[in-house]
């Protein structure tokens, strides 16, 4: 498994997806549960959020650009339950419990990354800022068969 489940190797979504807004979706990244990570928007598009879709039909506006959620990942790799009011230690030491290697695979992405540290209070406050910009204009529906929309991964949960 890789450090926050970020495959950047599985760029095949699960579904062709569309945003309601037309930007286009760029798969990035994959998950080990099918999920797939989008950059949002072309190329020379001054701003390129990242939406992360389940393959259990719901997604969520996660970061505000790649850089962001690459920074999200690398310090709270659990940050999918983190709006779940889930206890952030206690996340971290299941995390821990999975992999020996966590903490010295963390703290070298971040010095290789050039990161500086993030505290959980940070990561909740841009996770808050993407998220409240994820409808409607981020909902993506799926054309390859008739799914419909996506539904909120958080399903507006106050966090």
């Amino acid at each position: 498994m890789l450090h926050g489940d970020f495959d950047i190797t599985r760029r095949d979504p699960v579904e062709e997806l569309v945003l309601a807004n037309g930007l286009l979706l760029t798969p990035i990244a994959g998950d080990s549960a099918g999920g797939t990570y989008f950059l949002c928007g072309g190329q020379g598009e001054p701003e390129r959020p990242v939406l992360y879709a389940g393959s259990e039909g719901s997604a969520v506006l996660m970061a505000a650009s790649l850089a962001e959620a690459v920074e999200l990942i690398v310090h709270f790799p659990y940050w999918h339950d983190l709006p779940f009011g889930f206890d952030a230690d206690e996340l971290e030491a299941e995390y821990r419990d999975d992999r020996e290697d966590f903490d010295a695979v963390r703290a070298e992405l971040i010095a290789v990354l050039g990161l500086s540290p993030l505290t959980l209070d940070d990561a909740l406050r841009r996770l808050r800022a993407a998220v409240a910009r994820y409808e409607p204009a981020f909902v993506p529906t799926c054309v390859t068969h008739d799914g419909g929309p996506y539904q909120h991964a958080f399903h507006h949960r106050q966090f």
